[in-house]
């Protein structure tokens, strides 16, 4: 079997071969076995030559042929604006959370303040019984 990682390139006609002894009957496991090929590249070629025939199992890895398709300017507009609604909303939530955590700031420092008596006043007796 070939080292990992290294891509075994096989003749249309040794596929044709293979794909014909399982279409005769054979299993796909013993004519991969056979041939040292996995079982998953079989079926893969017997897809492409049921799909594409001859022709399909030859093709180069990569891109497929043909035109690309571009998107049009309006999409590609609708997007971008899209985006800039999506940062838009970022932003201002973003300056949401600052004001909420500014309040919050606020009423914690607050609050620590009631809870501890100022220096140099007299505790009341009524907030002694409320503590213990």
């Amino acid at each position: 079997m070939a080292a990992r990682g290294k891509t075994r390139r096989f003749p249309t006609a040794y596929k044709l071969k293979a794909i014909k002894r399982v279409e005769r009957g054979e299993g796909v496991l013993p004519v991969a076995r056979d041939l040292g090929i996995s079982r998953k590249i079989l079926h893969d070629w017997i897809k492409v030559w049921r799909a594409q025939g001859p022709d399909g199992l030859n093709r180069k890895p990569g891109p497929k042929p043909g035109p690309r398709k571009l998107q049009s300017l309006a999409t590609y507009d609708d997007k971008r604006s899209a985006l800039a609604r999506a940062n838009a909303r970022i932003a201002e939530l973003e300056r949401l959370v600052g004001r909420q955590q500014m309040d919050l700031d606020f009423f914690r420092q607050a609050l620590r303040a009631l809870e501890r008596p100022a220096e140099g006043k007299p505790v009341s007796a009524s907030s002694k019984s409320s503590k213990a």
